[in-house]
């Protein structure tokens, strides 16, 4: 992508929340810079930290107006709901924005640039509408090309959707790279690309070349990287999202899986009638249903909602209960994560 460089008033109307503004979330944690503020009416006067538990003193604004005090130079869409379309209640604030010159980052299947209204405004602002999640137009299906790569390919999954499959991948990034190893991230969702600064969003890909887009970022990350780490998507018991999660493991056909977990989730979120097995069941499912040996190295705990202690305990208790590494990446140190794709990597190359 080319671009300005973006300043952003995050849109998170009545959704600022640990869990309710993923794409918000993600930009202040991996990207703070790149914030000026958030809005949020229900949230006005408070500070990202104080909301999230990080993000410092970026504030929470209630009106365009105040956050445009902040001087932003673009406004960036700040959830990622389910089916990931435009809240119509939103479109005002849109195109204010666009009329008084702010760029639009959005990450949702509604592509605003193919909005009538929202790009005339933008033609005459001389604003750009970026839609995070159009896909490229040259897509062909997976032909298994991604086992001739000789860098480690290894894919976060996740036994639910929204369970830190993306934040694994990224907090591993430092800790590879600090043992000496060439990384590269691979963004498979609007969030991982905005952060990345590329990808292909995979859920807003035809479904038979959704294969063929996670070959190709493998393809394109492992030019010159010793490791690929794959942002996954979904998750394989998902009613709505496992074809995608399927796609995205057939297509990058990884050597190694990282499983992301949250332990106080029994259930599929917004699927309460469907449990989530227990986890070394999960995890050797998973090991079941790739195109070649993957083993699950470690797994990532999101204990965001557990007290410190809770969460050490979840943390020990899944280690010792899988038999593999485990830590919450976010939460206390990822080393024994880092250390197991490294050793993994390690042996496999030798």
């Amino acid at each position: 992508m080319t671009m300005r460089d973006p300043r952003f008033l995050i849109l998170a109307e009545g959704s600022f929340t640990p869990t309710g503004s993923k794409t918000a979330n993600a930009c202040i944690r991996y990207a703070p810079q790149r914030v000026a503020a958030v809005l949020d009416a229900t949230q006005r006067g408070a500070t990202a930290q104080q909301v999230l538990g990080f993000g410092g003193a970026i504030p929470v604004v209630g009106s365009v107006d105040e956050g445009l005090a902040h001087a932003p130079n673009a406004l960036l869409i700040g959830i990622a709901p389910q089916g990931g379309q435009f809240p119509a209640e939103w479109r005002a604030v849109v195109r204010r924005v666009l009329d008084d010159g702010l760029d639009v980052w959005s990450g949702l299947h509604t592509m605003l640039g193919d909005d009538p209204e929202f790009a005339a405004c933008a033609a005459a602002s001389g604003a750009t509408i970026h839609d995070l999640r159009r896909p490229p137009r040259d897509l062909q299906v997976a032909r298994g090309r991604a086992r001739d790569v000789a860098a480690t390919i290894v894919l976060t999954v996740g036994t639910d959707c929204n369970i830190g499959k993306m934040t694994a991948a990224l907090q591993l990034l430092d800790g590879l790279r600090a043992k000496g190893n060439r990384v590269a991230f691979a963004g498979t969702g609007q969030t991982g690309i905005l952060i990345d600064g590329k990808g292909i969003s995979v859920d807003a890909v035809v479904a038979d070349f959704i294969a063929g887009a996670a070959e190709r970022l493998v393809l394109d990350a492992a030019r010159d990287a010793d490791i690929v780490l794959v942002e996954g998507q979904g998750s394989i018991i998902h009613p709505s999202y496992s074809g995608v999660t399927y796609g995205l493991m057939h297509g990058a056909m990884p050597h190694a899986q990282v499983m992301c977990h949250q332990p106080s989730r029994t259930a599929i979120r917004h699927n309460e009638w469907l449990p989530i097995p227990p986890l070394g069941e999960f995890i050797a499912l998973h090991e079941r249903v790739v195109l070649r040996p993957a083993p699950v190295v470690g797994v990532a705990l999101n204990t965001y909602d557990l007290s410190d202690a809770d969460a050490g305990a979840a943390v020990a208790r899944t280690a010792r209960e899988t038999g593999r590494p485990a830590a919450d990446p976010v939460r206390f140190d990822p080393a024994p994560l880092v250390d197991a794709i490294d050793t993994f990597h390690r042996q496999r190359t030798r």
